[in-house]
């Protein structure tokens, strides 16, 4: 672990790795958990409000996510002003009250609303969660820590769908958002009584105009954060596409009905396994050579679907096989490309993971919304959107290397 300045050495020492993994993936989680456990619901939830398309239910998650991204520009800044704790606790504190509207809110309009404080509140788990890690550490030490805190973390998308299903069984879909209340609720707890603040206070920068944009500005500078950064928003968009239409896929396409979350799980299963397998190579085979490479195979295997699919394949055994491997290799990616953008940036983590995150995820939303909207009651145009999605960030980590993959190196300064 890279040593803190004098001042915070005791608190940083207090929270152990074991825990900062704990911590990070039940922060991430929290995030998970407002978008897949309620899945299971989106038909419930679209006939309780009497929504004239299925497409249209796609908003409970696409304006989620879309504040999610968008909020994370201001905790950056704030973060990086008054300390990770702090701001984390406050934004736990929106994101209960985003869950009670939730139950009570009578109206679609209303529970869009919910959404969108829900998206708030989360989007400070991404911001300082990150911004912690980078606080305590660096490079492959910082990637294998990220994989790890994933690799516990992806068990929340192999068991949200199901728990969701199981609240159906029992009590209305506005319990789903009872439960994610208890959930926030509960980490809100441990954040408040054990997470130290890892910001020496030396590093604090001022919430004012000047600094933030200067803070900004220096982030937008590093050709390496830019980058992957972008490569990242494409790579995202994968995700949020699958996440976004995957109960349509799974329940109209091939007709799993209540089976819906096992298959769900698997995919997630799939991904954990590349975040585990990341974590144990990632410090022997550097970044860039794990990241580069496992892309385009991810962009090749996206395209192998988009064409079993054409030529009219697309069983759902085929289907499924075929999607676990293609997200497997996202999980050898998305650590990497996290880890590489943060690296030139230590000294405005809290803005940099802000940006970071802003970008990624209102931009990995609104392309894998496009992705998810031109769901036509097959797979096809979802594994073309893949395909494309990967090509794209490739495009991406090659503008950012100057055409050259695989290689490790010093960070790239400029724009």
């Amino acid at each position: 672990m890279r040593e803190a300045a004098a001042p915070a050495q005791r608190e940083i020492k207090a929270l152990a790795v074991p825990e900062l993994v704990a911590m990070v993936a039940a922060l991430s989680a929290l995030n998970a958990l407002a978008i897949d456990i309620m899945l299971p619901a989106l038909p419930d939830i679209g006939a309780s409000f009497g929504l004239g398309s299925d497409n249209d239910r796609q908003l409970v998650v696409v304006v989620y996510v879309m504040f999610f991204g968008v909020s994370q520009l201001v905790y950056g800044p704030l973060a990086d002003a008054y300390g990770r704790r702090s701001v984390l606790v406050w934004a736990l504190g929106l994101y209960c009250a985003g869950s009670v509207l939730a139950v009570i809110a009578p109206s679609f309009g209303l529970f869009l609303a919910a959404r969108a404080l829900q998206g708030v509140g989360a989007a400070a788990t991404r911001v300082i969660a990150t911004s912690v890690v980078r606080d305590l550490m660096e490079g492959r030490r910082m990637a294998q820590v990220m994989s790890m805190a994933m690799t516990v973390f992806m068990v929340v998308p192999i068991v949200a769908p199901s728990l969701g299903q199981l609240v159906l069984f029992i009590a209305p879909w506005r319990w789903i958002f009872g439960a994610l209340l208890i959930y926030a609720l509960l980490v809100l707890a441990w954040t408040f009584l054990r997470l130290p603040e890892t910001l020496a206070p030396e590093r604090r920068r001022p919430f004012r105009a000047p600094a933030i944009i200067g803070g900004f500005g220096e982030v937008l500078r590093s050709r390496q954060t830019v980058g992957y950064m972008a490569a990242t928003l494409f790579m995202t968009a994968c995700l949020f596409g699958y996440i976004t239409c995957s109960e349509q896929i799974f329940v109209d396409v091939f007709d799993l009905g209540e089976a819906f979350p096992l298959a769900f799980g698997s995919i997630a299963i799939a991904i954990s396994i590349g975040n585990f397998l990341n974590s144990r190579f990632v410090v022997r085979f550097g970044m860039r050579r794990i990241s580069h490479m496992m892309a385009l195979v991810f962009t090749f295997s996206a395209a192998m679907i988009a064409l079993v699919s054409a030529l009219g394949g697309a069983s759902f055994w085929v289907f499924t096989i075929q999607l676990a491997c293609t997200f497997a290799l996202f999980g050898l990616v998305s650590g990497n490309f996290n880890a590489l953008a943060m690296q030139p940036v230590a000294h405005v983590a809290g803005s940099a993971s802000a940006l970071y995150g802003a970008v990624t995820a209102t931009g990995g939303a609104v392309i894998g919304g496009l992705i998810a909207r031109s769901f036509d009651g097959t797979v096809a145009p979802f594994a073309l959107g893949l395909t494309l999605s990967g090509a794209a960030a490739i495009l991406c980590v090659l503008w950012t290397e100057r055409g050259k993959l695989m290689r490790e190196g010093e960070h790239l300064t400029s724009v």
